[in-house]
């Protein structure tokens, strides 16, 4: 087991820059998930762990040592790649052992090793079977086995998952994270799933355009985004936005008005452009309301597609504008959109008008021109009394 710490690290391609200057550090047995949209450079930061990759600029650090310039194989660590890559020919036990032959182990210490690896992903049993004639999932397990036996300092795992089918992905997420508890070993884990990030690591790192964006435990990442792509990237749906300006009393924006004093939105003032997010869990219909201690005043809107879920039912609002734009199949009524999380047994209907509040306390504001949190949770803001909607406040 080690700490794994990045200075500085950044990678150039010519003219594009898929890594810049990322310095972060894990510590010791940690679980961190790498997450980020296609091209956020989460790959290419776990391979200048790897050593695959060199860095243009920066050192990478494994325990006390600094590996920067030393080979993969130096590292002390083992990949498990997003393409399995198992040897055809070759039954288990030699798909496993292969690379304990390659360093000429003894045959005892090559059979202990193997077996015992087999043990922690539950393979017993199958180890003379063949490649094809094992699930997708049996067959991911041997190729964390086959990292296992290396004993390595720190496992990196590049989108392990994301060939296998929904319902397999899920059972192999609570394996990794037995396999994590198990062996007590660091983990750096990518992904684009923000499901897999949030489920199985200590602290998640976000990316964006090769830029870390905030790394912290995923409640933290979920609750107090660092700022407006992180709170829009993490979590499904994603988080509503409503672009507004601060004026004398509160926050303005196209459809509706959240009292506030400015002056307690630190880094902004009167007359600045601010962005505020809300969740669809936090958007409540009024008549639903009386459990939010602390709500904005009514919202008009009306109900245009329901999904459901199962065990929660998305609702998408039309708000004033949005409604005069759908009657006339205007595509730009999404601008005008709203999205409400209800449970199942909610009264609703396409096509209906409703009021609906926001939860001040889970409001989230954002400055517009940076996209850096400003404040999460307006608890105490002015009550919900002094609230007014956009038509209140213009009749």
């Amino acid at each position: 087991m080690a700490r794994v710490q990045l200075e500085n690290i950044t990678k150039r391609y010519e003219d594009v820059t898929a890594v810049d200057d990322v310095s972060l550090e894990i510590e010791d047995g940690e679980f961190v998930t790498f997450v980020g949209p296609s091209g956020c450079g989460k790959s290419t930061t776990m391979e200048t762990v790897a050593g695959l990759t060199k860095p243009t600029e920066g050192q990478v650090y494994i325990g006390d040592d600094e590996v920067t310039n030393l080979a993969p194989k130096d590292r002390g660590v083992a990949m498990v790649f997003q393409n399995i890559a198992l040897f055809p020919h070759m039954d288990v036990f030699e798909n496993i052992s292969f690379g304990l032959r390659l360093r000429t182990y003894d045959d005892d210490e090559i059979q202990r090793r193997v077996e015992r690896a087999a043990d922690i992903v539950q393979l017993e049993g199958m180890l003379d079977r063949m490649p094809d004639e094992m699930s997708g999932g049996q067959r991911q397990r041997v190729a964390i086995a086959r990292a296992i036996v290396r004993n390595p300092d720190v496992f990196l795992m590049d989108e392990p998952l994301a060939n296998l089918d929904a319902k397999l992905r899920v059972h192999m997420r609570t394996e990794l994270q037995r396999l994590h508890r198990e062996l007590g070993t660091t983990i750096i884990y990518v992904t684009h799933d923000q499901a897999e990030a949030m489920t199985m690591s200590d602290r998640i790192a976000v990316l964006n355009k090769g830029k870390l964006q905030q790394i912290a435990p995923p409640l933290t990442c979920y609750n107090e985004p660092a700022n407006r792509f992180v709170a829009g990237f993490i979590g499904s749906p994603s988080m509503n936005f409503a672009e507004g300006e601060l004026v004398g009393d509160g926050l303005e924006t196209k459809h509706f008005r959240v009292d506030l004093d400015p002056a307690d939105i630190p880094g902004v003032g009167m007359g600045d452009a601010v962005t505020l997010g809300i969740r669809p869990e936090d958007v409540h219909l009024e008549r639903s309301a009386d459990s939010i201690p602390d709500s904005t005043g009514t919202i008009s809107a009306r109900t245009d597609v329901l999904e459901p879920m199962g065990d929660e039912v998305f609702v998408y609002l039309l708000l004033a504008e949005g409604i005069e734009r759908s009657m006339e199949k205007d595509p730009s009524a999404s601008a005008d959109q709203l999205l409400m999380s209800v449970t199942p047994d909610t009264e609703i209907a396409e096509g209906e008008d409703v009021n609906v509040v926001l939860d001040r306390s889970k409001i989230h504001l954002f400055e517009t021109a940076t996209g850096d949190a400003l404040r999460h949770g307006l608890t105490d803001a002015p009550e919900r009394d002094s609230d007014t909607t956009r038509s209140e406040a213009d009749s």
